[in-house]
């Protein structure tokens, strides 16, 4: 029934687009809309990597996985940032990361309930994103003072992504492989896509992500300042959920039915990709739009370091519970009001 209604909502998004183009609506509302066609998108790469993975083999699948399956966000920082919103670029990687964290693996326990999780591939994952937020310190407590976009701190965001890019390709491998398995394991209902087919969805489906996307980044600031919000709660909190909305209700879903350690691999691993594969990615990129420093704020630290010490001690025994998912999003909450509270940066 979601898939259907997913798959019925993929329309949404050519609407929204010549809405944009042939009507003067409000940005605020354009905002919104184009928020809410996003999830479908996100959906169908999803459902579309996951049906190419199924030709390609597990290595390559698990490859487009990594690379298509963050695309709304990947799409969504480099217009950030070729419209110079570098904290909205800082923020929605932050934002995505905890929210994989804390978010998705939090409703996946609480609807999943009791039952075991896999520690060693857990703690891996726990592990890249503890290794990145250290890492980060290097270009961001520079940052703390004066101008947080300076030559200097791009400088040093380079070797920091070329280190983060390594550690994936290195440390991930195994991890990508066996999500990648799992996840198409789960799915026996939706097989049957040949490759060209899959790649076509593909291509397609990212195509109307950029077009959306560009709608979303250029009423983002409107949307802010009408909501009385900052740029950068609106893309820590509103935006990071949106670009992972398919993937959480996915994570959650598959927990519902049982497969607990399935929906916290996915929670997991989605927060590594995104701190050492789309955070370095996007940087990297950025040098050939309008380079991006990776000074983040010391809340955004600071709430990635209390995410992984949490959902670290939850998850220290291997087992899962209702409890469990009611704390870590119960954290979540609270690094979101600190979100709130932390305003604009000074």
């Amino acid at each position: 029934m979601v898939r259907r209604i997913l798959l019925a909502s993929v329309g949404f998004a050519p609407l929204v687009i010549a809405v944009h183009y042939l009507l003067d609506l409000d940005e605020t509302v354009e905002f919104v809309l184009s928020a809410a066609a996003l999830i479908p998108l996100a959906w169908l790469i999803g459902e579309a990597t996951e049906h190419a993975a199924e030709h390609t083999g597990p290595g390559i699948g698990g490859f487009l996985n990594a690379t298509f399956g963050n695309a709304p966000e990947l799409i969504i920082a480099l217009l950030a940032v070729n419209q110079g919103l570098t904290e909205v670029v800082r923020g929605s990687l932050t934002g995505s990361v905890i929210g994989n964290l804390l978010l998705v693996l939090g409703f996946s326990l609480l609807f999943g309930g009791r039952g075991e999780v896999d520690r060693q591939s857990s703690f891996l994952a726990l592990g890249l994103v503890g290794a990145t937020t250290l890492v980060l310190l290097i270009p961001s407590v520079p940052g703390w003072d004066g101008d947080p976009d300076r030559d200097s701190l791009v400088a040093l965001s380079i070797p920091v992504s070329i280190v983060l890019l390594v550690a994936y390709v290195g440390l991930t491998w195994y991890s990508l492989r066996r999500h990648a398995s799992l996840h198409i394991a789960s799915d026996e209902e939706i097989r049957g896509w040949s490759l060209s087919l899959a790649l076509a969805v593909l291509g397609i489906a990212t195509v109307l992500t950029a077009l959306v996307a560009e709608i979303l980044v250029g009423t983002l600031e409107v949307f802010a300042q009408e909501a009385g919000l900052t740029e950068f709660f609106v893309a820590a909190v509103i935006v990071a959920i949106v670009g992972n909305a398919a993937e959480h209700g996915g994570a959650v879903v598959v927990a519902a039915r049982g497969k607990i350690k399935l929906a916290a691999e996915i929670a997991l691993a989605s927060s590594a990709q995104v701190a050492v594969f789309l955070i370095p990615a996007v940087t990297l990129l950025a040098l050939f739009i309008e380079p991006l420093a990776l000074s983040f704020r010391q809340i955004e630290i600071a709430a990635l370091a209390i995410s992984v010490v949490v959902a670290s001690a939850l998850l220290a025994n291997g087992q899962s519970s209702r409890l469990k998912g009611v704390i870590l999003i119960a954290t979540y909450v609270g690094i979101a009001i600190a979100f709130y509270n932390a305003g604009e940066r000074a």
